[in-house]
């Protein structure tokens, strides 16, 4: 799948603007440790199609793939992913399942936090004494609240995003950087929502239409999921990381041919120094039209070999194809309807029960903000097993793809297997941790497909994978 925008998203899809409907997840890898989810150099213009190497040419690069593939010895890559999966990475894989489990749990109670010591009314008083303009009186509100949040999570943060990954021996982070990017996090989630005036704009349907807010609001999920999607590579990612243009240029030679062979316009492939603060591999494609980037962590090019990097390419070429920005986006348009009604449900009830005791208005009053943002959560919660298994699809197509276009089995199966050993990864999660938290299929079953999928070798025709010819 096309990467999620990053953690400093998040108020803009659960709080601020509460156009951004599904709340996209954190930057930190999905459980199942994927090839893509699915984050500075400029954007190279478009160099058009590199000329596709002649048929005879590509189905001789396969042979010799195909040689090479049977003369390596037998490896069995599933006992070896399972071997792998040790004391402590079983440790690992449990405390990160936890912490995922417990972060909007601990969201939600916060939120109840601040209604019930009336902090948040509070806020609103402040925000209210300051302006009567509504852009002002929001802006101040949304500062107060989302830094007061921001700082009563910092303890889970702290422990998910540093600790952990410091425990087993997964990041490379000071604690002053890692503080540092949470700070950053924090300014731009004030700016891209408040001072953007994304929330204030949300706010006037909240307040001219308490019955039928949700619609307006999920029917401006699509124009904002577009511009944040856009905007993601090329203004927001380089807050955090430096992206570059792939440095081995032989390498990058050979991923623009298989580009080429995709279909895909030759714009460039990039890195980013994701070594200075993980060891973890991974690779993305995000973005659209102009703005769109096929990234390798810089992890992955140390570690995996050159054809586990071009499967790796492959699979990400194959959102590209068969257009999983697009229908990602799609689905987020419609679903957008389902988590804010949902939404709308829940807050009502919250008003019916509390609404004299925490002292607030009615829907439209400022101080409700923090009510919509967990009710958005909650909403968020049990939707998330349908977008879950959309997204695992959209991956295990990405796979077929990437299979097709490459026919090297044993690569595919060899850069699955790093991924489970290297970031720790449980190869064959329990069904119910797969339902409520993968998006990418667990390492196991992608291994498995990985090397039984061979429609080549009887004549059978490819299910997305269709050579280019001149």
């Amino acid at each position: 799948m096309p990467r999620t925008p990053s953690r400093w998203i998040v108020p803009l899809a659960l709080v601020a603007a509460l156009l951004a409907a599904l709340p996209v997840r954190g930057a930190a890898e999905p459980a199942s440790a994927p090839l893509a989810a699915a984050d500075s150099a400029r954007i190279d213009s478009a160099l058009g199609f590199v000329t596709p190497p002649d048929s005879a040419h590509a189905d001789s690069v396969r042979a010799g793939s195909l040689r090479r593939a049977a003369a390596r010895p037998p490896r069995d890559y599933l006992a070896e992913a399972d071997s792998s999966f040790g004391a402590a990475s079983r440790a690992y894989a449990g405390q990160r399942v936890v912490v995922r489990l417990l972060g909007p749990i601990y969201g939600i109670l916060m939120g109840l936090l601040l209604m019930f010591t009336g902090l948040s009314v509070r806020f609103r008083n402040i925000a209210e004494g300051l302006g009567h303009r509504r852009y002002v009186r929001v802006l101040v509100f949304f500062t107060l609240y989302s830094t007061t949040l921001f700082l009563l999570g910092l303890p889970l943060a702290w422990y998910e995003e540093f600790a952990l990954e410091h425990q087993y021996g997964l990041s490379t982070q000071t604690l002053g950087g890692w503080f540092l990017d949470s700070l950053k996090g924090q300014v731009l989630s004030v700016v891209t929502v408040g001072v953007v005036p994304l929330l204030s704009l949300a706010w006037r349907a909240v307040e001219r239409s308490p019955r039928r807010w949700w619609v307006w609001l999920a029917a401006g999920t699509l124009p904002v999921a577009l511009v944040a999607t856009l905007l993601e590579p090329v203004l927001l990612d380089p807050v955090f990381n430096k992206f570059t243009r792939l440095e081995d240029a032989s390498l990058r030679t050979e991923i623009l041919a298989l580009g080429a062979r995709a279909g895909i316009p030759a714009r460039d492939v990039y890195q980013v120094d994701m070594s200075t603060r993980t060891r973890k591999l991974n690779a993305y494609v995000n973005g659209f039209g102009a703005s769109q980037r096929v990234v390798l962590w810089d992890t992955t090019l140390h570690r995996m070999k050159r054809d586990e990097i071009l499967f790796v390419m492959g699979h990400e070429m194959g959102h590209y194809v068969l257009n999983h920005v697009w229908k990602f986006l799609g689905l987020v348009a419609v679903g957008a309807f389902v988590v804010f009604g949902l939404a709308a449900a829940f807050t009502n009830g919250w008003m019916r029960a509390f609404a004299e005791t925490w002292g607030v208005r009615d829907i439209g009053d400022l101080a409700v903000m923090p009510v919509l943002a967990l009710s958005l959560t909650m909403a968020t919660l049990l939707v998330m097993p349908v977008t879950n298994w959309a997204s695992r699809q959209s991956e295990h197509e990405a796979d077929v793809f990437g299979l097709e276009i490459t026919r090297d089995n044993d690569a595919a199966a060899r850069a699955f297997l790093m991924l489970a050993q290297d970031n720790r990864s449980d190869p064959s999660p329990p069904r119910w941790i797969e339902i409520l938290l993968y998006d990418h299929p667990p390492l196991a079953d992608r291994i498995r497909f990985a090397l039984g999928y061979r429609p080549w070798e009887h004549g059978q025709p490819n299910r997305f994978y269709r050579p280019r010819t001149r």
